[in-house]
């Protein structure tokens, strides 16, 4: 408790600290100091435009920090919270818009791990968090990441262990006529619409990025991409094999280092280059965990290209495939 003491005493005074939620590590400061966010986005490199999520650890800071919580977001965090959801509501004056990225609109969530919600207890009760990492590289899913990325720009770090989810939170956007989904993750669109009935995904989702200004994180800029060269091979599994298979031969005759992005079923049949599984196809939770530690993995191996297999678009696969289309910058590769 002296720890998680001392880090909401650093978060009060303006400073910040990398902390373990279920989805990534987060790079934490008083969401409602100015001075605190701007940080955030030196510390990472981010465009000051791209919102910060604000964490919380009751429903009662939910009702200070909106202009109004709908039925929907009432419905919501009933059903998910604490949890890997993020909702876009409309903000007060309470958060400042330098924690907003400019928008008149505020994300929220409340986290399920116990680390993240002491120390949103231990300091303010409003903790602004993108991941914390370089900005556009793969999010942290241990506390290695975090120091790799971000030693000696900040002021502590948690160590929660590995991140049981891994991937960053579902955006749903509840400003709009029809709740919408800005960011898929472990919550999926079919569990939503169990809950709200009509959902529906943002257009901009797999297409290429907008040059719109990001109501949520993620939606413009390149993310959780690696050094190398990242592209996604998708079709028939047996074609995407021998494709991966003919384009590393060319690469590694040239002398690149290629890394493979593989599953379990498919690990054994590639003969050259570097290969790592991310898991079973009948797993997608354990994919999504593995995702951005492969990719750190790779880039420790010094990889110059890397191809990845595609998954699946629906249920959780449809947040893999962002993130993996995000960090390889769109660039697939249809066989």
């Amino acid at each position: 408790m002296k720890t998680i003491e001392r880090a909401g005493g650093i978060i009060k005074n303006g400073g910040l600290v990398a902390f373990p939620t279920e989805t990534v590590y987060g790079l934490g400061g008083d969401a409602t100091n100015a001075g605190a966010s701007q940080r955030i986005y030196q510390a990472k490199g981010r465009p000051s435009d791209n919102p910060l999520i604000v964490h919380i650890a009751d429903i009662e800071s939910l009702e200070a920090i909106a202009a109004e919580v709908p039925r929907e977001a009432r419905l919501l965090a009933e059903r998910f919270w604490p949890g890997p959801l993020t909702l876009i509501l409309r903000k007060n004056d309470k958060i400042p818009y330098e924690t907003t990225g400019g928008m008149d609109t505020v994300a929220v969530r409340m986290p399920a791990d116990p680390v993240a919600r002491a120390l949103i207890q231990a300091s303010t009760g409003y903790i602004a968090a993108p991941s914390a990492n370089t900005s556009g590289r793969p999010s942290p899913t241990e506390a290695s990441h975090v120091k790799e990325d971000l030693w000696g720009r900040i002021d502590l770090i948690l160590d929660g262990g590995e991140a049981c989810i891994g991937l960053e939170s579902t955006i749903v956007d509840l400003t709009e006529d029809v709740p919408m989904i800005l960011r898929p993750g472990y919550i999926t669109l079919e569990t939503l619409q169990e809950v709200l009935g009509r959902v529906r995904l943002d257009p901009g989702l797999i297409a290429a990025d907008s040059e719109e200004k990001p109501k949520a994180p993620g939606m413009k800029y390149r993310h959780y991409a690696p050094r190398a060269d990242l592209k996604v091979v998708e079709g028939e599994s047996r074609a995407v094999v021998a494709e991966i298979n003919r384009r590393t031969a060319l690469l590694t005759a040239d002398g690149a280092r290629v890394g493979i992005l593989a599953t379990d079923e498919t690990k054994a049949l590639y003969g050259k280059g570097t290969v790592i599984s991310i898991g079973a196809r009948t797993d997608e939770k354990a994919i999504a965990r593995h995702l951005y530690g492969s990719l750190r993995e790779f880039d420790a191996l010094g990889m110059d290209v890397i191809f990845s297999e595609g998954f699946s678009d629906a249920g959780i696969g449809q947040a893999i495939m962002n993130r993996l289309l995000k960090a390889a910058g769109h660039q697939i590769l249809e066989v």
